[in-house]
């Protein structure tokens, strides 16, 4: 006689039954409805940045037709990238939930030491623009030590150092306050005139969709072995595909024109280096966490310290390589290099790209979209022959709703967290 006794298969649990529901949500209308999911969250991602850049270009087209035309991108490219670079030191102590003032006079620095050593003393150019980085480096490790030694709040310290290095700036310029490039050189071509080969373009264009279709294909077959839902390969190649061709048909209107900076490259280039950075690497999700809760980051292990002075560092490593590109811009090093709007105008394209001022959240991206939003009103107004004041009320107006949607998202997210 047997001893086995059948056993009845039980139900499926509402787990299960949520399993199913998951395994089918997959492809484009599970992606778009992921999509809704996370904005109704809170998590808005670029979308408030990228629908405020449509309406500004509408409106600057509609006023001024030139304002699209190629060659006037190519040249709202090249202003982008010096200010654009000290954003994107400004991400990383944003991330933190800290501030620093400092970046714009610390780019004059930058741009100083280029005009003093290069031109004045004959310091080969790599190592003028390796000195100014360096200096970078140790005013971000003293903003860093103050900090987390003294408790000094950076907003006070970053504040003391705008005005000393001003002052370091206003030094080292001496009585003429200005010190002019050799014109004609590699570092001014490379400011003003140098533009990418066509087929660099095209080829740097279609990286993005290759690598985001790798990646895409690689993590679906670390699901499948784990017995995860792998997800929509139709869906990924849809995405991949859309910003390829997105990219590709860019670059062939911008050269049409002038075509695609170096400078502009150099920009997106540290960008993407950030991006994987911030994203990919442990030092990245310590940023976050820090940034969220410094405490529990703490008590969790990581080096609180340590981030707070790799991110001044970069912060500040960063404002002095936009002095340097920004004297390659201007062809000198003068006393109004990191002077008027440029310190408000990174602080502003960071925040307005999307890095929340609350800190622990945050992207290279951010630097990049925002300082694309900032010009695009300096370059439109600018066009229609409009007083300069009207761009600071504008670009405060743009400033203010980011951080009114940042902080409405913020509440938004807190609630879904408590539902």
């Amino acid at each position: 006689m047997s001893n086995d006794i059948p056993v009845a298969k039980p139900a499926p649990t509402q787990l299960d039954r949520s399993d199913v529901r998951v395994s089918h949500a997959t492809g484009i209308s599970g992606a778009v409805g992921s999509f809704f999911n996370r904005v109704k969250s809170g998590d808005l991602g670029s979308l408030p940045v990228v629908v405020g850049l449509l309406i500004i270009w509408s409106v600057f087209t509609s006023l001024n037709p030139v304002f699209l035309s190629a060659n006037n991108l190519v040249n709202l490219l090249f202003d982008c990238s010096t200010v654009g670079v000290i954003a994107l030191g400004i991400v990383c102590v944003l991330m933190l939930g800290e501030i620093d003032l400092s970046v714009g006079s610390m780019s004059g620095v930058g741009s100083a030491l280029i005009g003093v050593l290069w031109v004045n003393q004959g310091v080969p150019l790599p190592l003028a623009i390796a000195a100014a980085v360096t200096m970078g480096a140790i005013v971000g490790a003293i903003y860093a030590s103050l900090r987390t030694r003294l408790g000094m709040p950076s907003f006070v310290s970053t504040l003391s150092g705008l005005l000393a290095l001003l002052g370091l700036q206003l030094y080292m310029l001496g009585s003429t306050g200005s010190i002019n490039l050799p014109y004609g050189s590699g570092m001014v071509n490379f400011g003003q005139l140098m533009i990418m080969p066509a087929w660099v373009s095209y080829l740097l264009a279609l990286l993005p969709g290759l690598v985001i279709l790798y990646t895409g294909l690689r993590a679906m077959d670390q699901r499948r072995n784990a017995n995860l839902t792998p997800g929509s390969t139709g869906g990924l190649v849809l995405k991949a595909s859309a910003i390829a061709a997105g990219l590709v048909g860019i670059v062939f209107y911008l050269n049409t024109g002038r075509g695609v900076p170096w400078m502009f490259g150099l920009f997106v280039g540290l960008v993407v280096v950030m991006n994987y950075a911030l994203t990919r690497t442990k030092w990245g999700r310590s940023m976050t966490a820090v940034g969220g809760n410094a405490e529990a980051a703490r008590r969790a292990g990581i080096s609180v310290r340590r981030i707070y002075i790799s991110a001044f560092m970069l912060c500040s490593m960063f404002a002095a390589l936009g002095g340097v590109l920004s004297s390659a811009r201007l062809a000198s090093a003068s006393q109004q290099a990191g002077t008027g709007d440029v310190n408000l105008n990174a602080i502003a394209a960071a925040v307005i790209g999307g890095t929340s001022l609350f800190g622990g959240r945050g992207n290279a991206w951010s630097a990049l979209l925002g300082i694309i939003v900032i010009q695009s009103i300096a370059n439109g107004l600018t066009l229609l022959n409009l007083s300069s004041s009207l761009r600071y009320m504008i670009t405060g107006g743009v400033l203010a709703i980011a951080v009114i949607v940042d902080s409405l998202a913020r509440q938004s997210r807190v609630s879904h967290g408590r539902a």
